[in-house]
Parts: structure tokens; sequence; C-alpha cells
């Protein structure tokens, strides 16, 4: 939506705005990604490089003419055939809306927050109303039941649908949001080039992470075994997380899981991140033999018993994870559970609520 926000602002007549707000597989685009359509016809943006857009410029000129939100939602469709849909064989939903001069503050204010650096979130009903309310870090209201959810979206810098159907309950209903947020996501630093880190890599994008693999072999930092990172960089996991800390590109959502089960590389990485202090999570992978030694030679190396304890090792949750696969799973359900400062334990085995 980025793209287009400054056309929904300096239009200044009422046009229709198209969101993906949902995709599952491997869809063109992700949520948020934005279109918009005039009642003349004109369009600015793109949400599929061409495979849906005339169906949702159709949907546009309806929603203009009745001023009610709708849905759609698009799947494969075979490239020979006439049905309207994705050739890459993903699903999509698209939410498309009237934006009148009414919502130009919103707008304007979302603009501003973004020009200054300050992470905020657009949070939409997605039904015929399609109403809109900002939410900032440390905002404490409560807003149709999903204030919540969608601060954690906004912490996590992820965009996503929340206050699903099966959550709702007579005496608390829950609409269905789509939470747009706008900030720089939290990072994931994977130090290896292992089948571990590609697993891990694939599982942090999708919680939508911004995830950067690191490893000083340039054999195997390539971007071709890596294909789910946002980068991949060739240098040594210290000096990257050195550097990476002196551009103020590190802070405390920052998650680094050192995966390399070699000293060379894993213990001037461990101290370099618990040397940092306020990031949120640092992980080592291993058993805990090797988990002993390490601890040995990061208290030579200069790491204090304070900043030790910090450390995430073994890492993961008990699950008998034994392939990178159901690794990546442990480990992300550790990193989620510190996150949420919550308890793992299986919710059958809990009472209250299942989302504090």
């Amino acid at each position: 939506m980025r793209t287009v926000l400054q056309q929904l602002i300096t239009l200044n007549r009422p046009v229709a705005l198209a969101r993906i707000v949902d995709a599952t597989g491997a869809g063109p685009r992700e949520p948020g990604t934005a279109m918009v359509v005039t009642a003349a016809g004109e369009v600015f943006g793109s949400l599929s490089g061409g495979c849906i857009e005339s169906a949702v410029v159709e949907s546009a000129r309806q929603v203009l003419a009745t001023g009610h939100a709708m849905s759609d939602r698009f799947g494969y469709a075979d490239g020979d055939g006439l049905e309207v849909g994705l050739t890459c064989g993903g699903e999509i939903e698209v939410f498309v809306e009237r934006v009148d001069s009414d919502r130009l503050s919103v707008l304007e204010t979302v603009r501003q927050q973004i020009g200054a650096g300050n992470p905020v979130a657009l949070v939409t009903t997605l039904d015929a109303a399609a109403e809109w309310k900002l939410v900032r870090p440390g905002d404490s209201e409560q807003w149709r039941g999903v204030d919540k959810d969608a601060r954690a979206l906004l912490a996590a810098g992820r965009s996503g649908v929340v206050g699903a159907q099966e959550c709702e309950t007579a005496q608390t209903p829950r609409p269905r949001v789509f939470v747009q947020t706008f900030g720089v996501p939290a990072r994931m630093i994977l130090a290896g080039a292992n089948d571990f880190v590609r697993a891990l890599a694939r599982t942090g994008r999708q919680l939508g992470y911004r995830v950067t693999v690191v490893d000083a072999r340039e054999t195997f930092a390539t971007t071709a075994r890596f294909p789910a990172a946002h980068e991949v960089v060739v240098d040594w996991p210290h000096r990257y997380l050195e550097a990476e800390r002196a551009a103020g590109r590190i802070d405390e959502r920052t998650v680094v899981c050192v995966l390399t089960h070699d000293t060379k590389f894993d213990v001037p990485a461990l101290a370099a991140a618990l040397s940092m202090g306020d990031i949120a999570f640092v992980g080592a992978l291993g058993s805990r033999r090797t988990h002993a030694e390490r601890t040995e030679r990061l208290r030579t190396a200069g790491v204090t018993d304070s900043q030790l304890s910090q450390l995430k090792s073994p890492l993961g949750l008990d699950l008998n994870a034994r392939t990178p696969d159901e690794t990546a799973i442990s480990i992300a359900a550790q990193i989620l559970a510190e996150r949420g400062r919550a308890s793992a334990r299986p919710l059958d085995q809990l009472d209250g609520p299942i989302h504090r």
C-alpha cells in the first residue's frame, strides 16, 4: 500500500482501494499489496502482474457505485482457460473498498508516521462497512476485541488477518480484520549455511521476519541454496553482527540463531550477539555436551554469566524433532513463546483464554 499511498491522498476524489489481505501458496504478491482504481478507470499499482487485475477493476466499479466493500478470492487458473485466476498455483483474497475524502486524515497520519520512521498499523474490518482504526506501539485502547492481535502483528512488522471466526464467542464477538503494518519488519539473522538454516529461513519468513543468512564460506552461502532468505551475506557472522549493530540495523526485536556447529564461527558470533544485551533472542543449536564446551569457550572469550543467561541452548522446544524442518518448527515455537512471554505448555493443560 505504500506504493499507492500518495495517489490515495492526492487524487482527492472517491476511489476504490483493492488490497491483498490473505495469501497462501505461491502467490505473486504479499498481503498489503495494493491497487487503486478511479471512477474513470485509471489504475495505479498492481496486485498480480496482470493475472487478476481485470476482474478486480470490475469489482472496484461495483464498490464505487454502491459504497459497499467486498472480497474476491482467486485461486489457480489454467493459463489456456477462460477462468480468471492465478497461474502460479497460489490463492489470494482481495478486499476492495471505497475511499472517500473523510479518510484523508487517517491516510495523512499514516504518511507522517512512515516519514518519521514510526511503526503504525491500519486495521480494516473485512465487511461491507470497512471500518478503519490506526494502531501504534504502546496503545492500550480496546477496539472490537482485536487490539492485542493487531499490536502483536505491528510488533513483528507483519501484515495479516486476525479475528478469525473460530475465535468468536457470543459475549465477545470479534470481527475479521486485516492488519496492515507500516514499519521495518523484525529481523532474524541465521549464522551458518546448512540444511537447518535453510529450513529455519523458510519458517522465519512465514512468521514475518526479515531473514538474513550469513556465513563466511562463499561456496555455501548462496541465494540458490537459501531461496527463502531475504538476503544471503558472505562474511564472518560476528563481523557482520557488529557492523549491523553499528549501523543501527539491529534492535530489541532482532532474533539471532547460530547454527554453524563450528567453534571458530559460533563462539565469536555468540559473543558478539550476547554483548548487545537488548536484542530479543539469541540461540545456538547443539547437544548438551556441545553447549557445555561452548559455554566454557565463551567465558574464556570474556562473556559474563549474566550474558550467558540470555543464551537459549540447546535451542528449541522438546518436540523430539529429528529432521531440519522439524527442528525449525521446534526453534520457531521457542522464539514465539519467548516473544509472547508464553508458557509453551499444551493448551489443554492450561486454564483461561487461549489468546491472551
